[in-house]
Formats: C-alpha cells, sequence, structure tokens
C-alpha cells in the first residue's frame, strides 16, 4: 500500500512538472511570435554592378574582388556586310576595351577599389552604404549607396607642357535601389561628373550631368536578366572640337545583360550602346547611337577571395 501510494505521488509530481513546462515552452512560443522581426533586405543584385554601372552591392566585408570586363567591337558594321559575320559580330574584329579592378570591403559600410581602364588610364574609388533597406523594428524602403571615382588619364600627352593636373576627372553617384520581391529589383542613379580639363575645346561645359535606371529579374536561383538606361542631361548639343569640327550627338546608353552565378564566379554576359571601358567615357563622352549596329557583345567576370577572416557575433 505505502509503495502504491508513493508511485502515486511521483506521478502526480512528474505531470505536474510536465505540465508547468508545457505552459513555459506555450508562453515562450507566444512572446517569441510577439516579438518584432528585423529583416534587412540582401542580395538586391547579385554583384557589384548591374551591367557597366555600380549597383548598391558591395563585396563582403575583409573580401577582395577581382574583376575583369572585355567590351568587343560592334556587331554590325554598315557597308560592312558578311565581313561582320567573319569578324563574328566584333568578337574577331581586333578592337576591345579591357578594364580590370581590384576592390576590398573594410567593413559592411565601406569598399574601396583600383582600376586599370585601358590605353593608359587609371581609376580609383570608394563607395559608402549609406542606408540599408529593412522592415520590423525599423521599417526603410529602399538602400542608398555613394559611390566617388578618380579618373587619370597617363597616356602621352600633346606637349611636354601638359599638366598632369588637367588630366584628371571625378564622377559621383548616388545609388537608390529597392527590392520589391525576390525576383525583382530596380535602381535610380543620378550622376555628376567633372572634367579639370574639358574634353571638346569650345562651348563645353566641365561638369556633365546625367541620370540611370538599372534592374534586375531573376528567372533562376543562379540566372537573371539585367538592363541599363541612362541619359546625359546636358553638355552633348552645339559642340566644337579642337579643330572647329562641329559635335552633337544622343547620348543616352542602353545595355541588356544576364547573369549567371557559378558558385565560384559571377559572369555578366551583356550588348551595349557604350563602348568605352570607363564609367565617365560611357557618361559624357559615348558617341554610339542607339542603333542596333553600333552595340557591342561584352562580359564581366567577378571573383570574390577572402582575405581577413571575420569572426561572427550573436
Amino acid at each position: 500500500m505505502k509503495k502504491t501510494l508513493l508511485y502515486f505521488m511521483l506521478a502526480c509530481c512528474f505531470f505536474l512538472k510536465a505540465s508547468a513546462q508545457s505552459d513555459l515552452l506555450g508562453d515562450l512560443i507566444k512572446e517569441d511570435s510577439s516579438t518584432v522581426k528585423h529583416n534587412i533586405a540582401t542580395a538586391t543584385f547579385k554583384s557589384t554592378r548591374i551591367i557597366n554601372l555600380q549597383s548598391v552591392e558591395m563585396t563582403g566585408k575583409g573580401n577582395l574582388q577581382f574583376m575583369i570586363s572585355h567590351r568587343f567591337g560592334y556587331l554590325w558594321k554598315t557597308g560592312k556586310g558578311m565581313t561582320n559575320v567573319a569578324q563574328l559580330f566584333g568578337m574577331n574584329s581586333g578592337f576591345a576595351n579591357t578594364y580590370m579592378s581590384f576592390d576590398y570591403s573594410y567593413t559592411d559600410w565601406m569598399n574601396t577599389g583600383f582600376a586599370a581602364t585601358g590605353n593608359a588610364q587609371f581609376e580609383t574609388w570608394a563607395k559608402f552604404k549609406l542606408v540599408k533597406q529593412q522592415s520590423g523594428k525599423k521599417n526603410i524602403p529602399i538602400t542608398i549607396s555613394w559611390f566617388s571615382l578618380m579618373h587619370w588619364d597617363a597616356s602621352e600627352g600633346p606637349s611636354p607642357d601638359d599638366l598632369a593636373w588637367n588630366r584628371l576627372s571625378f564622377m559621383h553617384q548616388i545609388l537608390i535601389a529597392r527590392k520589391f520581391s525576390e525576383n525583382f529589383s530596380l535602381q535610380l542613379m543620378p550622376s555628376y561628373i567633372h572634367y579639370n580639363y574639358s574634353p571638346y575645346g569650345i562651348n563645353n561645359t566641365n561638369n556633365i550631368f546625367s541620370l540611370g535606371i538599372g534592374g534586375r529579374m531573376k528567372l533562376s536561383h543562379k540566372t537573371a536578366i539585367t538592363f541599363e538606361y541612362t541619359h546625359q542631361l546636358n553638355g552633348y548639343k552645339d559642340l566644337l572640337d579642337e579643330t572647329a569640327s562641329a559635335v552633337n550627338y544622343v547620348p543616352d546608353v542602353l545595355s541588356l545583360g544576364y547573369d549567371w552565378d557559378t558558385g565560384g564566379h559571377i559572369f555578366q554576359f551583356f550588348i551595349s550602346s557604350a563602348s568605352s571601358a570607363s564609367n565617365i567615357g560611357q557618361l559624357s563622352t559615348n558617341l554610339n547611337q542607339m542603333k542596333l549596329g553600333n552595340f557591342s557583345l561584352g562580359f564581366n567576370l567577378n571573383r570574390s577571395y577572402g582575405i581577413k577572416k571575420v569572426v561572427q557575433t550573436h
């Protein structure tokens, strides 16, 4: 009888303890469900560039990125006929612009880089992530980054007295992006370019303004379609070059691309109406009108390397 009573009391204690644990677990679940989540948008774009122009993205903290960008000749030159086919639509025409760059992210919000843009041209830049799109504790609908670049023309000048200061130009951009869904992102790119020495001889301005828009439509976990369109707002009408020849052009740039993430590399294949390797050339001195024959094929190849081990803290 005593043993039976003892077993009964132990069973009651076990049941009460289990019931208390169940109630406590239920309270924790309710508390967790009521906690406001902090969701930060990631992978607005897959690469640090949409196609030609910078995206709001940057490499991870402690990572070094190497990028090579290659632009071939025109797809179809007027009057060349089947020669264009023999030249593989510009890929075997003997003309190409190559851009090679390295950039490193010191923190989650700052990135710096250096590039050789061809023809003895060099660039260095800094990118800052100012605002991150997020919801929950904070509701911020957009991501904003700032991009500043200095371009140096180190080619041989027209005379020994050509000042190095005249060979510098600068670009500043505000990158404003929103990830509307897992599959679709858009970005606006107001840009300001300053030349220490005007690229044309007469009637030109040292300050060029442009406005661009770019986007990404995800096709699968590893592929996406991208586009860019930019319009130069001033500095392209009623110009005279240094030989007094008239210069008028339509500087709009249109580019269409295809992103492919292989896991270790990001390939970006594209066609673009801009043949310059530098953003400054693309946005301020592009003379290619948007005709099919003026487009050219190109690709970007991105690879990141972990230089500094980042310890995650929780």
